[in-house]
């Protein structure tokens, strides 16, 4: 791993013990690595990824929620606060989405302003826009077929 990358991890997971594998390959991680890159190309996979959820309660309700917002749908802060009980905690539901450390996994890229522009995303606009296109290319995809 590059070094630049694990000084990134190291200051995002102070607490984390980074430990390379010396493994070519074995089919966990391999299993892992075709969910991971079957959502990135907005295909559901057929195999969840293990996450380890640190967080507020308050986090953890929107973070839940984003989970169920179907690939290529957006919503807003306001309804994620709404859908989670919470109507009036638009910013809070916001942050939530802002401290999000499990891109993709936990969608917050699905989450846009009420005005329907893209808003804040932790890695990049570009990146958010491409994310959602992608999600909806791929449902057009399958529902032309």
């Amino acid at each position: 791993m590059p070094q630049v990358r694990l000084e990134q991890l190291a200051s995002e997971y102070p607490k984390a013990v980074v430990t390379p594998s010396n493994a070519k390959s074995s089919d966990q991680f391999n299993a892992w690595m075709t969910a991971l890159n079957a959502r990135l190309t907005g295909k559901k996979s057929r195999k969840e990824l293990p996450l380890d959820i640190q967080g507020t309660a308050f986090q953890k309700r929107v973070w839940e929620f984003l989970r169920t917002i179907p690939s290529g749908d957006v919503v807003s802060y306001g309804e994620v606060a709404a859908a989670i009980g919470a109507p009036r905690a638009v910013r809070a539901a916001a942050s939530a989405c802002a401290n999000n450390r499990i891109g993709v996994l936990i969608p917050c890229h699905r989450v846009i302003r009420g005005t329907g522009e893209l808003g804040g995303y932790r890695w990049g606009l570009s990146r958010k826009r491409t994310l959602i296109d992608t999600e909806r290319r791929a449902r057009s995809d399958r529902q032309a077929k």
